[in-house]
């Protein structure tokens, strides 16, 4: 039994509202993989806030028809298609999918699209050896630290070096008082 018209237009809106909640799209041909292995390549891509969502082209064609940002990805809309749709870290999200295309050997990259732009494998793979989120805001975290006790340091060096000032002068004072004295 075919789908109904009703049918088809949600998962047309649900492609839609996936989309429109991602950064990244990446399409896969997934043809051999078994359900297992789905299920396995959703639950790597999970942590990375990422989505698989197995649908055919026309359905992806028609949810990014009005869209310019995903006009691209009508480029890679060829046989059979999975994509990836991914909303926060990119970088986790590339590295989970090349763990599982390194077990299964079954999946081929086609491409993907990123703010309106077609990502050829080269790029994707770039974008994945980037660090991951909470690599980056962990060396931000330590960049402003050092900078952090790099002004504190300078602040309490001010007075200290005032102090060494003063005393200097001070000494210079006193020692020329006192050969004034002595002679």
């Amino acid at each position: 039994m075919g789908r109904t018209l009703e049918n088809k237009k949600e998962i047309v809106a649900d492609l839609k509202g996936t989309l429109g909640e991602s950064t990244l799209a990446l399409v896969i041909d997934y043809q051999g993989l078994t359900v297992a292995e789905i299920s396995d390549l959703r639950r790597l891509l999970r942590p990375s806030g990422t989505v698989c969502k197995v649908a055919k082209n026309t359905f992806m064609g028609i949810a990014i028809q009005e869209d310019e940002k995903w006009q691209p990805l009508s480029e890679l809309l060829k046989g059979s298609s999975a994509f990836l749709l991914v909303k926060e870290d990119f970088s986790s999200a590339i590295k989970a999918y090349q763990e599982f295309q390194k077990t299964a050997k079954k999946t081929e990259l086609r491409g993907g699209v990123m703010d309106g732009r077609l990502l050829k494998e080269a790029d994707i793979k770039a974008l994945g050896d980037l660090p991951s989120k909470e690599q980056l805001m962990a060396q931000i975290a330590g960049s402003i630290n050092a900078l952090a006790t790099k002004v504190a340091v300078g602040i309490n060096e001010v007075p200290s070096s005032l102090a060494r000032a003063v005393q200097a002068v001070s000494d210079k004072e006193n020692g020329g008082s006192t050969e004034t004295a002595a002679e």
